[in-house]
């Protein structure tokens, strides 16, 4: 998978096909929310899986069940399409 930035026009097109993210050229971010504590950490749970696989790891935080997320490709200082694979493989698990 490359890691390289995202142009403007590509960040755009992020915040079109994905509407929940707030799209910045420094990160993408996102809340989740569960209906309770075991729905988010299982999330959590499931998400870490492929971050160990894409050996990608985003910022997060947890407060019963909400999980707050931002994902940016810090060796690169911004989002990279691992970012946008990252939030995909979230979407996907929070919704599926």
């Amino acid at each position: 998978m490359k890691r390289e930035l995202l142009t403007a026009e590509q960040l755009l097109a992020v915040s079109r096909e994905m509407p929940e993210w707030v799209v910045a050229t420094d990160g993408l971010e996102r809340t989740f929310e569960f209906g309770d504590f075991i729905k988010a950490f299982s999330f959590m749970s499931a998400v870490a899986t492929h971050c160990e696989r894409l050996d990608h790891h985003p910022e997060w935080s947890n407060v019963y069940g909400t999980v707050r997320v931002r994902l940016t490709t810090h060796d690169r200082g911004g989002v990279t399409d691992l970012d946008v694979t990252m939030a995909e493989l979230m979407e996907g698990l929070a919704h599926g």
